[in-house]
């Protein structure tokens, strides 16, 4: 992909995957949803990553939410390293609260209490992952990484956005594109 700057260029609401040799540990077989990407920076969410005994009961006992049935069994992700203080809802679009950002016609993020509040209440959105923190990028930091061979680009689909099963989202974003992950190479080439 040429690192141009039309508005065609841009990846909002596609996912990038994690090249093998990714050297940030942080990233390393991730499945990266981006929410905004323009000539200004980029923001993504991790797809991947459960926060390890963060259940998301505890932590809405934490911000005084009570905890019902309906989040039963929800795991927090780790959305990226930046401010992991913050919490970000990626849901689908059936629910839009005010504050919500439409990323594309099927998927919103929502970045405030009141969402969490009507997930406890099962009256939230049919589809979401809550992430603490996220992934940013710099103008033009995320399109030298793609040309410099770090990232892969796949289209998004609810599986890989809202899928139980984190384990496999990485090793399944790669068999979208139909390559076989032991040919792949982290070394860039030009023709």
């Amino acid at each position: 992909m040429a690192a141009t700057h039309t508005k065609a260029a841009y990846l909002t609401g596609q996912c990038l995957i994690a090249m093998p040799g990714m050297q940030d540990p942080r990233f390393e077989h991730t499945v990266v949803y981006l929410c905004a990407h323009s000539g200004e920076g980029a923001m993504g969410l991790i797809l991947n990553r459960e926060l390890p005994d963060m259940p998301l009961s505890r932590l809405m006992e934490q911000l005084n939410v009570p905890a019902t049935p309906a989040i039963e069994g929800m795991k927090v992700h780790f959305g990226g390293p930046v401010d992991p203080g913050r919490g970000f809802v990626l849901h689908s679009s059936d629910f839009m609260a005010e504050a919500s950002m439409l990323v594309d016609s099927r998927h919103a993020l929502t970045a405030t209490m009141d969402i969490l509040r009507a997930v406890a209440e099962g009256r939230g959105p049919r589809q979401s992952l809550l992430a603490l923190g996220y992934a940013g990028w710099g103008a033009g930091q995320l399109d030298a990484e793609i040309k410099d061979n770090a990232w892969l680009i796949v289209p998004a689909d609810d599986a890989l956005l809202f899928g139980p099963d984190n384990a496999k989202k990485w090793q399944r974003a790669i068999e979208k594109l139909g390559i076989d992950v032991a040919k792949l190479s982290s070394t860039a080439g030009n023709a």
